[in-house]
């Protein structure tokens, strides 16, 4: 990873002061794109000139409306590969989304599903290793995503409040793309057969789905039963920390619903 000092910095934010876009600084400097942006949020922030610091209405405080398909498959993602943080530096606490730069496809998705359910706030892309942090500032995360809280997910208790599991009793696939697209795959297995004395190879698709929060895994196996999906739980030693998805009939709904990380 490229690390950039101070000087950079500066002259980068010289430059988007004096109103030069974005990827000119990048070019000009070298200095990935979503890192530029970044550092052009956070020095807007600290001016007081950022949409997301003046915390538009929240759909929990104060009734704005919610996009409950965009909602859906954001919550999922949340569960799987996001994080809520409020370092001591910033005014508000910031959701990110890690993406893998292997399926930026995905990272497209989660960005559109953010700006939906933010439509007031900056959205950003902050490149990571190998990765992209899609990310949006709010005082209202807590509000949207009150599973949010100290220590890691899978230690503590994670359960959806009513007006959650209503959003995802209407939208299931999202959520169910969602969680697929942060912590699960579809793979190509195959097994061999003696047929009239020949052994032939078959191949068959099938999903997994990966969490180490029983909560989570069950609230992905519940939505499953929802939309007719069969499903079995894979161990490792004691570990039950796996979800398959292998019958043909179950395989081809998630096809047609969530299909291949892209």
């Amino acid at each position: 990873m490229n690390f950039h000092g101070t000087e950079v910095r500066q002259r980068a934010l010289t430059l988007l002061r004096g109103g030069s876009k974005n990827a000119d600084v990048a070019r000009t400097l070298n200095v990935p794109l979503g890192t530029i942006g970044y550092w052009k949020h956070m020095d807007r922030a600290k001016r007081g000139e950022c949409p997301g610091a003046h915390d538009p209405a929240c759909p929990r405080c104060d009734g704005r409306s919610l996009d409950p398909a965009a909602y859906s498959y954001l919550l999922g993602e949340y569960l799987g590969d996001g994080h809520i943080s409020h370092y001591s530096g910033h005014r508000v606490p910031s959701l990110a989304i890690a993406c893998a730069d292997a399926w930026p496809g995905i990272a497209d998705e989660t960005e559109a599903a953010m700006r939906a359910v933010f439509p007031n706030n900056g959205v950003h892309r902050l490149q990571r290793t190998g990765c992209q942090n899609i990310k949006v500032y709010s005082k209202h995360l807590p509000c949207l995503f009150p599973q949010h809280g100290p220590g890691k997910k899978h230690e503590r208790r994670i359960a959806l409040e009513p007006w959650q599991q209503a959003i995802v009793d209407a939208r299931p696939w999202e959520f169910v793309r969602g969680l697929i697209h942060s912590d699960g795959c579809r793979i190509t297995n195959w097994t061999a057969r003696v047929v009239g004395g020949e052994r032939k190879r078959y191949e068959y698709p099938r999903y997994f789905f990966a969490n180490r929060s029983d909560d989570i895994r069950k609230l992905f196996t519940d939505t499953l039963d929802q939309v007719g999906v069969d499903w079995t739980t894979l161990a490792r030693g004691n570990d039950p920390f796996s979800i398959s998805i292998a019958r043909k009939a179950s395989v081809a709904l998630m096809d047609a619903h969530v299909g291949p990380k892209h």
